[in-house]
């Protein structure tokens, strides 16, 4: 059975803020030393699975050109523009309808463009397992992530026993969604709960069918898309069935109810990129604990990120801070607090100051 991957491409990065923007969000930056950018590295993590030909990107309409100059390889046909954000539900259903068309069934891989991982052979490996997992019966597999902190930032899941029909996969109890401070402490010391990566595995058939079953409304609407997709039709019948969909997480809508579920454990060094403390994570810091790019000095300054511009910043006896300049804006900001950032986003929603989105 031909193996296809769907990489979900849409998001806005707005805690990256002031680098990322409306007009180039996270996916499509670099924060690693090669250059390449995440949904770059995306792709290259999969090839040994997947062909170029067989992968799918969704994004939003306004980055299909950018999505094709960092991605030539990937077919033109294969980019899918969503005409408006709708949650990933809608987003998988739409690339699921349109590789319905093309192959009749098939291995889906559903992937995120902005996440990182440190260990790709590791990681291939378990890809590889859930794979094959998911070929059986209707089985739906999800890559879950060992926690080695308490993370209020994630989503888990909680597994139950060893399938011991698939050896290393366990049932899913339930998801969870973003835990307080407490209860993510709970989490991490139950040894039962793993962090949701967002990757899923299954067959397109099997897919679908929990779509007829769970989000009807969707399942037929994306169908509409899927028939029109290659016609002259297919822009007016896209538009008007994303305006009907309502806007739910692949999650919400059927994770949290359909069976049988598994999750595979994953230990391969990944990351979400979530806010500006990745840099450290993904990156070698300095003798003094610093992630530093740009024209810079540093004196007594420890544990903090600083990214350069144009011109040259000196940061004096500071710690645990990040400094990101940009040419219209600089983000001052303490590391406890770079889930915040987004807020800088709404501030300036409210203050009509577009130009800096």
């Amino acid at each position: 059975m031909k193996t296809t991957a769907v990489i979900m491409a849409g998001g806005k990065g707005e805690r990256f803020w002031p680098k990322s923007r409306a007009g180039l969000p996270k996916q499509f930056l670099s924060f690693s030393n090669d250059g390449k950018t995440l949904i770059q590295l995306t792709v290259e993590r999969h090839l040994t699975l997947v062909a170029h030909k067989d992968i799918f990107i969704v994004t939003n309409k306004e980055y299909v050109e950018i999505v094709a100059e960092q991605l030539p390889n990937i077919p033109p046909q294969n980019i899918l523009a969503e005409p408006m954000p709708k949650n990933t539900a809608p987003c998988v259903a739409f690339a699921a309808a349109v590789i319905e068309k093309k192959y009749g069934d098939a291995l889906m891989l559903i992937l995120s463009s902005d996440h990182l991982i440190k260990y790709e052979e590791m990681y291939v490996d378990t890809l590889s397992r859930a794979l094959e997992i998911a070929k059986e019966g209707e089985n739906i597999v999800t890559i879950g992530i060992m926690p080695t902190f308490p993370e209020t930032g994630y989503g888990y899941i909680n597994f139950g026993k060893d399938s011991g029909h698939y050896p290393g996969a366990y049932s899913v109890k339930r998801f969870v969604e973003k835990p307080d401070a407490n209860t993510a402490k709970e989490y991490l010391s139950s040894g039962q709960y793993l962090w949701n990566s967002g990757m899923f595995v299954w067959k397109l058939s099997t897919i679908v069918q929990k779509f007829k079953e769970l989000l009807p409304e969707t399942y037929i609407g994306a169908s509409k898309i899927g028939k029109a997709h290659g016609t002259p039709e297919y822009e007016q019948v896209l538009k008007s069935q994303f305006d009907s969909f309502k806007s739910e997480s692949i999650d919400y809508g059927i994770m949290e109810k359909a069976t049988p579920i598994y999750t595979l454990p994953g230990n391969f060094g990944w990351d979400d990129v979530g806010s500006w403390l990745a840099l450290e994570r993904v990156n070698k810091t300095n003798e003094s604990g610093n992630i530093v790019r740009g024209d810079v000095i540093t004196i007594d300054t420890h544990n903090s990120t600083i990214i350069g511009n144009k011109k040259l910043i000196a940061a004096v006896g500071l710690e645990d801070i990040v400094i990101v300049d940009t040419d219209d804006a600089i983000l001052i900001c303490a590391k406890d607090a770079t889930q915040d950032v987004k807020k800088v986003i709404e501030n300036l929603r409210i203050c009509n100051r577009s130009e800096l989105l």
